[in-house]
């Protein structure tokens, strides 16, 4: 008997039998490895973020180059996050899951051997389009093993998956890249993320169905052209949904600043307030941390409190964003309390906001069959708006920046704003789409 025997049952099962210990013994396991995996996705794309002032440093690439790069994973991220979504509806999300983090690893491990611009963007972009195949597995898996009236409550535990990789990555990367070089943060990332496929092939299940089991809820297994047409008529509907566009749109401008401060908030602290890399990683590590909270919270806040809708917490975390990033920006430092206050507010915030305007929002009125859909939809939007911020943000750091005394001395007045700006923006837009209803199932 092989690991995967673990999982198969003699007969199938109904939701109606008195023991159904199996069942949400291999649901849970199925949920805690796609949360592992979707968590070691993460390391492997956040590994250039720790690197950057190290690389600046080495004279490798300049801050506007690492901008362009930055932006190639977001971009290609953005398209396959779509295809993907499609993709995701259809497929056994165990491979799809498995595949992405394989490729993504071993572009990481790649990484750490070569210096030249144009290897490093288009590796860096290759890294987008596998890395865009985590999040839809994770969210069609969710649909599949998980009823309607819990999806909110799963979906924020599965959400703390961003954080954990953070936290994971901001650490342990930070660590390695301080004490061998910025090479072996990437190799690091490489080989974490090579466990994480272990993890995924030997514990995920693809469907209640494939492992025997007949839950009515759950998403059924393709079987027939019939079925094919009516994944095409939900997807279709997701299309043609102004509310989830909207949608989108609010997430873009959340991941500008979301991913402003994962990507160059180290920067950010070791140019503007003086900070070691490790002390920089390790303040930065404190919002995905707190993050953990926010995903894992808001789900069952969204559901028990407020009968599954997502509106008023999404305010009210959306403006909590706000704050917690004009504390870090507007506030001269260092100041490690404030620094660090800052982060808890920042990550209790976008953790709620990623689970909900990343995603959750969308699943909520979009046609049960066509979960990846609204997630491929949300997901090209917001990282097209993470994409733009590299870019911009290599450009405004590099363009104000001075050398005065031998010393490189930056200007963040107009990153201060941008940032700041892009969540509030993304807090007016949310509240557009406050009364939308969800879709027939």
């Amino acid at each position: 008997m092989n690991i995967f025997d673990f999982y198969k049952v003699s007969s199938p099962k109904t939701m109606a039998d008195s023991d159904n210990t199996l069942f949400r013994r291999v649901r849970s396991v199925t949920f805690l490895s796609a949360t592992c995996g979707y968590a070691l996705y993460y390391v492997c794309r956040l590994s250039m973020n720790i690197i950057r002032k190290p690389i600046v440093e080495s004279g490798t690439f300049s801050e506007t180059e690492l901008g362009i790069i930055g932006s190639c994973l977001f971009f290609v991220y953005a398209v396959g996050k779509l295809m993907n979504g499609f993709l995701a509806d259809r497929c056994n999300v165990r491979r799809f899951m498995a595949t992405g983090l394989l490729l993504t690893a071993l572009v990481n491990l790649i990484l750490g051997f070569t210096t030249s611009f144009v290897v490093f963007a288009i590796l860096w972009g290759l890294n987008g389009l596998f890395q865009s195949m985590g999040a839809p597995a994770g969210v069609v898996s969710l649909n599949r093993w998980f009823s309607s009236k819990d999806r909110g409550t799963w979906y924020g535990f599965w959400s703390a998956s961003h954080n954990l990789g953070e936290a994971l990555t901001f650490i342990t990367i930070a660590l390695l890249v301080s004490r061998f070089g910025w090479r072996y943060g990437f190799t690091g990332a490489g080989l974490i993320g090579l466990a994480g496929v272990a993890v995924v092939l030997a514990f995920m299940r693809d469907t209640p169905q494939s492992c025997g089991f007949q839950v009515g809820e759950s998403q059924p297994v393709l079987k027939s052209d019939k079925e094919d047409i009516s994944y095409n008529s939900a997807q279709k509907a997701v299309l043609r949904n102004p509310a989830i566009w909207i949608l989108a749109v609010a997430s873009a401008f959340m991941y500008i600043s979301r991913y402003a401060v994962n990507s160059w908030g180290v920067f950010y602290l070791e140019a503007q307030k003086g900070y070691s890399t490790l002390d920089a990683g390790f303040i930065i590590s404190i919002s995905s941390i707190c993050g953990i909270v926010g995903t894992v919270f808001s789900g069952v806040i969204s559901d028990r409190l407020f009968k599954g809708s997502r509106n008023v917490p999404a305010l009210v975390f959306g403006l909590m964003n706000v704050l917690a990033l004009s504390l870090f920006l507007l506030v001269p430092g260092p100041n490690f309390i404030v620094d660090v206050i800052s982060m808890v507010l920042f990550g209790l915030g976008i953790g709620v906001l990623i689970c909900f305007l990343g995603g959750l929002m969308a699943v909520d009125i979009a046609p049960r069959k066509a979960a990846g859909a609204a997630l491929g939809v949300v997901g090209i939007a917001s990282y097209l708006g993470a994409g733009l911020q590299d870019v911009m943000n290599g450009l405004l750091i590099e363009g104000y920046k001075q050398e005065i005394d031998g010393v490189d001395v930056y200007d963040f007045t107009l990153i201060n704003w941008f940032w700041i700006g892009s969540a509030l923006v993304s807090v007016l837009l949310t509240l557009l789409v406050w009364n939308a209803r969800q879709a027939e199932n």
